[in-house]
């Protein structure tokens, strides 16, 4: 069984996938979410008096966890994606310029 953990929930589907090294559990995170990313879309929600737009649904989100670590990237509704570190006290990860959702989450691994 591989030391990294990738969790990729999907409206209520969740797939595991197991990974010795961490750069090859970050590539795949990166692969899973960009091809998710690239091909789906979700519609605004309406729930009861408020709306939520694209933006603000979380499609998918690809959550990596192995040893003393917790991290992911949550793709929206309209296709952008952002970083984040933690898991129950998510601390998003801003972005440097000229920078993207995937490369600031190996940034901030590596750093």
């Amino acid at each position: 069984m591989g030391a990294y953990t990738l969790i990729l929930r999907v409206e209520g589907r969740t797939e595991k996938q197991r990974f010795d090294a961490l750069p090859t559990a970050l590539d795949a995170l990166e692969r899973e979410a960009r091809a998710f990313a690239a091909t789906e879309r979700r519609e605004g929600r309406s729930i009861v008096t408020r709306t939520y737009e694209p933006v603000n649904i979380v499609a998918l989100r690809a959550e990596l966890k192995g040893p003393g670590l917790r991290c992911g990237i949550d793709v929206r509704g309209d296709g952008s994606a952002g970083a984040y570190t933690g898991r129950w006290g998510r601390r998003l990860i801003d972005l440097h310029d000229g920078e993207d959702a995937y490369a600031a989450l190996r940034r901030t691994l590596d750093g």
